[in-house]
């Protein structure tokens, strides 16, 4: 069995319950979840060997996030504990044409406040035959940037393929560094980059040529191949380079469906009309983690990877919380073309 390990912070989540704004709810929902916790999370529901490294306080918010990681069949035996508290987002949930809305709150975070040396790399990615890292992790603080980077540096060492979701989050590079001067070298240790038109675009500068991005039109495959000739060309050590394509009709109604680039051919998924979104957060993540599987099980065939990865996130999207909690059968099911919702019985 193949193992991967992720490396990131997990959050607790609260939201006001169903589509609430702030300003009418005296409650929230809580549920845990980050975007390389949620990766692990995915992984090890598809039954993969799953295991997630991250920092922790030593306290009952940091064990919760403990207990729903280990519910989830992820190894957590590498977690440090230490710190002063547990990240916490608030999320509010968008409908039709009002957007969704995150507030963090993580500002002296256990993980926030990690430094180089506080993990063992050489014990957590034992065994691993993949890394992976989103851009979220160096944006935190430059102890969190600093660690990730020595882990980069690990697993290039071991041989281990190394992965990253871009995730610009322009609420968190607060700490004094500009993306643009943190993300090359990071990124420079990684064989497989994910990453969309605004990701390229904050951390290296790179757009598509002639796309407006803002316009919620339909998003031509082809018109993305320029940015990510780019991103090859700029991180040499990268063989595939993908991004998902997102219309956003409205916050209720998507349009979904991703690009594979290897340095010769431009594998493009099936689009998929996501018409009452649940809930997208995470959509992404659950996206990393159906590619991760599809290239790890499907060796050589990077189409059946991609679309495996676009059907399991667009399933992602009609599913509650952060993680993807969508089965391999419904996975298949849908890339058989099944897309009718019935009861199984």
């Amino acid at each position: 069995m193949k193992k991967i390990v992720t490396f990131g912070e997990i959050m607790m989540r609260l939201s006001p319950p169903g589509f609430k704004r702030f300003s009418q709810t005296y409650n929230f929902d809580v549920v845990y979840g980050g975007g390389e916790s949620n990766v692990a999370v995915s992984l090890a529901n598809y039954g993969m060997n799953s295991r997630f490294i991250t920092r922790l306080p030593e306290n009952d918010l940091g064990d919760c996030a403990l207990m729903e990681l280990r519910k989830r069949g992820v190894d957590t035996t590498k977690i440090a504990r230490g710190g002063e508290r547990l990240g916490i987002y608030f999320l509010e949930t968008g409908a039709v044409s009002r957007g969704s809305k995150v507030v963090y709150d993580r500002a002296y975070s256990a993980m926030a406040s990690i430094e180089k040396g506080m993990i063992d790399w050489d014990e957590a990615l034992d065994g691993a035959d993949w890394f992976h890292w989103t851009g979220i992790t160096p944006a935190i603080s430059q102890g969190a940037a600093d660690a990730c980077l020595e882990a980069i540096q690990a697993a290039n060492a071991k041989g281990i393929t190394v992965s990253t979701d871009l995730n610009y989050r322009k609420k968190l590079w607060k700490y004094g560094k500009n993306p643009m001067d943190v993300m090359p070298e990071l990124v420079a240790g990684c064989d497989v980059i994910l990453g969309n038109e605004e990701d390229a675009e904050k951390h290296f500068g790179l757009h598509p040529d002639g796309v407006d991005v803002t316009s919620g039109e339909e998003v031509h495959a082809d018109a993305y191949l320029s940015v990510l000739q780019k991103l090859m060309e700029m991180f040499p050590r990268a063989k595939k380079v993908i991004t998902t394509l997102r219309g956003s009709i409205s916050a209720s109604h998507n349009t979904w469906a991703g690009v594979l680039y290897d340095g010769s051919t431009l594998y493009k998924s099936r689009e998929y009309q996501i018409t009452h979104i649940v809930d997208r957060v995470g959509g992404g993540d659950s996206f990393m983690a159906g590619l991760i599987y599809g290239l790890l099980t499907n060796e050589g065939d990077d189409q059946r990877a991609l679309d495996f990865a676009v059907a399991a996130s667009c399933l992602k999207h009609t599913i509650k919380g952060d993680a993807n909690l969508a089965t391999l059968e419904e996975v298949n099911k849908l890339l058989s073309g099944d897309a009718s919702g019935r009861v199984s019985r």
